[in-house]
């Protein structure tokens, strides 16, 4: 996959009121979220580096027991293993996340 447009990507919903689209190469990936409203991702950990960017809306995100309210243009670094969680309050949100490794279940 070189060119690419949002629209013509695979959709997966990994939870109810979340579209996933994802984007990767060999080593690098990224992955399009679309929250509805009260919609949230609960607490949780992995291996893998992730940083996210909200590109519309704003999502209550929760790093490590420190809870910000990220608006456009605010973005979150997570480190492997951190525990985070996310909610999304009265706007329709769309995210930007990056991932190191892949996230194979978003392929």
């Amino acid at each position: 996959m070189n060119f690419f447009k949002e629209s013509e990507l695979k959709v997966k919903f990994p939870f109810e009121g979340i579209k996933l689209r994802s984007v990767y190469g060999q080593k690098a990936m990224i992955t399009i979220f679309d929250f509805d409203p009260g919609t949230s991702v609960p607490a949780h950990k992995h291996p893998h580096e992730q940083i996210t960017y909200v590109i519309k809306g704003e999502l209550e995100f929760t790093l490590e027991g420190n809870t910000r309210l990220l608006k456009e243009g605010d973005g979150v670094s997570i480190l492997p293993n951190q525990e985070h969680g996310a909610r999304v309050l009265s706007k329709a949100t769309k995210v930007i996340d990056s991932w190191n490794p892949l996230r194979e279940e978003y392929r």
